[in-house]
């Protein structure tokens, strides 16, 4: 082994495998996949790098980076488990919190219930002060008054404070000041200020965020301590970066502060890689699906950029991305890729309702016990139960033969539990859970593509995940979509695709001005002002000059509108053209959003202005040749595959990835140590020079 050759390393965990994805500086990848450890995450990152190193030979000290995508904050939340946090607001604005926006997720339901607020009632205390909307001091803030609000949390033993005045996005003052009284009086105690989490219109939303950040500030600051106490013991001294819902990495100090831009780190990654590989493979349109043992989950890539949304609902279950049905979960208002998600996994339950119809999910087997193949205890069918049953998964080589399934037991609760009830053969049950389940997810898919105004069958699908290149050619063929794209490493890609992150800061400011008729130069300043200060964020990680990249943004919406659309702001000073140029960004997205824009007498009015700063790490570019480890060279045995009540079973050869450097016709089945590939009748499989397998169908 070269002992100049470093390493850097993305680890996804997930709610069944925890995957481990080494590249090093000469190219090569190493795998692992490995149990996740839910009873304490980092045990299993450690031991799945240990086994890592035992089998490759590799140091510890060659690890340059360890980049992570965790789920530790959002499941914070949704088992309730956060700290306990006393939230300081405006008299009169107590209740925000319960408020809310009064948006539903179903409509019509009367027997829903909001979720229980994060701070409950007594915890919430007010001050007598009042900013105006311009900023100015309408009624002073009094210290006794503050301090009395502050001994009366800290009487109740609070871990964290949240502070959230009306208005103090435009005058931070009060703000400032209570924060200083809390510091003083409890020096320990984790204390955050909405001016500095998002200082943006909008109070529920505005202390929503603040709210969560507090929330769960001290379970991932306890995490990555653990996370990183854990890599010490085992000599791993590699840095520790963190993937942000927005698709950036940040620094695990950074995150430890601001932990509502690491909620959704976990399907971020496989996005991001994806990303990379449509614009070097000249995909302009690629929709990407992700699919593991839970859940699945879709997001868009268009013109070469991953969309993203500008807020999003957490702790809200299974959410399908709709713009209008939403209010179910905790609002958190931070940028994040504007993915889509369904209960369909490989663990995903099939049962059979009252009616006596079949279903699947969203209830799931999980890791423990896993689907009934896996035989440790599962006793209800599973979605991966079922494509053992139609011949799809190899029983003998799941994750490279390192675990052995019961396929014989899969077929008898199949059995028992669905078709013989059903009154219907076993392999027209089984096919019937599989397509179910593939109609599940093109909710999802819909989600990102039809409700957002653009037609799928003008976008190729990327599939990942464990079981996405299992699923995505029936999926693709229901929607009209004519080509599906697998990844090397399809199985880990979502670790894979931490690997081509940049670090990246965000940064937003409320700042109402109609474009036409306003003050140009202090529009322009105030961008400044924000790139300013990504940029000293960059420099305090050692990310200066060239290393350094601003990208501005613009929320806008026509004058009187409640909701706003994002545009990219190009580079340039922020003159009348500039203006021009944004009011015809907007109303074209405007447009392509909801199929209308306002004639040009309409004026659009601009709300808030948006920076990212990113950093682009010495070594943190892909090489431009990536090896991976070649199995066996000795022909795999075809098996029986059922495709349905058209072609029935068939006799499927199954092939590597390897074996395509020639174009094949299917059926084909293409095993892999972390995915399978099912390819149907009629469609057409190769691979391109970046390895990936590109299918076209029929």
């Amino acid at each position: 082994m070269t002992s100049d050759i470093t390493y850097r390393v993305g680890v996804d965990i997930g709610g069944t495998f925890t995957d481990i994805v080494l590249l090093g500086s000469d190219g090569a990848v190493h795998t692992k996949k490995i149990s996740s450890s839910v009873d304490n995450y980092a045990r299993a990152i450690v031991e799945g790098l240990t086994e890592v190193f035992r089998d490759t030979g590799i140091s510890p000290t060659a690890l340059d980076e360890i980049r992570h995508g965790t789920t530790v904050a959002s499941n914070a939340i949704l088992e309730h488990k956060g700290a306990k946090v006393g939230l300081i607001t405006t008299k009169g604005f107590r209740d925000v919190l319960e408020i809310r926006t009064l948006r539903m997720p179903r409509l019509y339901d009367i027997a829903w219930e909001k979720p229980p607020p994060l701070v409950e009632r007594y915890l919430r205390r007010v001050v007598d002060e009042r900013v105006d909307a311009k900023g100015h001091v309408e009624r002073a803030l009094q210290t006794a008054d503050a301090e009395a609000q502050v001994d009366a949390l800290l009487a109740e033993k609070v871990e964290a404070i949240a502070i959230c005045l009306v208005n103090s996005f435009n005058n931070p003052a009060h703000e400032l000041a209570i924060k200083a009284i809390a510091q003083r009086k409890a020096p320990h105690l984790p204390v955050c200020v909405s001016y500095e989490v998002l200082p943006e219109i909008k109070e529920y939303e505005r202390t929503s965020t603040t709210v969560i950040n507090a929330y769960v500030i001290g379970i991932v600051a306890t995490y990555l301590t653990t996370l990183r106490k854990s890599l010490d013991a085992a000599r791993i001294k590699a840095q520790l970066l963190l993937m942000q819902s927005n698709g950036g990495l940040t620094t695990d100090t950074a995150a430890a502060e601001r932990p509502i831009n690491i909620i959704e780190s976990g399907p971020a990654g496989g996005v991001v890689g994806a990303q990379v590989l449509s614009r070097a493979k000249g995909l302009d349109r690629i929709i990407t699906f992700d699919m593991g043992g839970t859940t699945a989950k879709a997001a868009m890539v268009e013109a070469g950029e991953v969309t993203r949304a500008q807020e999003y609902a957490v702790g809200a279950g299974i959410m399908i991305g709709s713009r209008l049905l939403t209010g179910a979960g905790y609002t958190l208002k931070v940028p994040a890729i504007d993915i889509a998600e369904v209960g369909a996994g490989g663990g995903s339950h099939v049962w059979i309702d009252a009616g006596g119809a079949l279903q699947v999910g969203p209830q799931s087997a999980g890791a423990s016990p896993g689907p009934v193949c896996y035989d440790q205890g599962g006793e209800v069918p599973t979605i991966t139960d079922a494509n053992v049953a139609l011949g799809y998964i190899n029983p003998r080589y799941l994750i490279g033969g390192a675990v052995a399934l019961n396929a014989d037991k899969a077929r008898r609760v199949l059995e028992s539990a669905i078709a013989g009830p059903m009154k219907m053969p076993l392999e027209r049950a089984a096919y019937g859970a599989h397509l179910i389940a593939a109609s599940n997810m093109i909710r999802a898919i819909k989600a990102v593509s039809t409700e957002r105004g653009r037609d799928p069958r003008q976008f190729a699908l990327f599939a990942f995940g464990g079981n996405g290149p299992l699923f995505a050619c029936g999926m693709a063929a229901a929607l009209g979509m004519t080509r599906v794209v697998v990844p090397p490493s399809a199985g880990l890609f979502s670790s894979f695709g931490l690997l081509y992150s940049d670090i990246e800061h965000h940064y937003s400011r409320t700042f109402r001005r109609l474009l036409r008729g306003a003050d140009l130069v202090d529009i322009d300043q105030a961008w400044r002002q924000l790139a300013d200060q990504a940029l000293q964020q960059l420099a305090t990680e050692g990310l200066t000059g060239a290393r350094t990249k601003i990208r501005r943004s613009a929320a806008m919406h026509y004058q009187g509108q409640s909701f706003e659309l994002v545009v990219p702001v190009p580079d340039g000073p922020i003159d009348d053209k500039m203006a021009r140029h944004l009011e015809e960004a907007f109303g074209a997205e405007h447009e392509r959003t909801y199929g209308h824009r306002a004639g040009p007498e309409e004026p659009v009015e601009l709300v808030s202005i948006q920076v990212v700063g990113a950093g682009l790490r010495d070594a943190s570019g892909v090489p431009d040749a990536i090896t991976t480890a070649v199995s066996s060279s000795a022909a795999l045995p075809a098996r029986k595959a059922y495709f349905g009540d058209t072609h029935g079973w068939l006799e499927t050869p199954v092939v590597r990835r390897s074996d395509l450097a020639t174009p094949r016709q299917g059926p084909l089945i293409v095993e892999e140590y972390d995915a399978t590939c099912v390819i149907p009748p009629g469609a057409r499989i190769e691979l391109d020079r970046s390895g990936n397998m590109v299918i076209e169908l029929a």
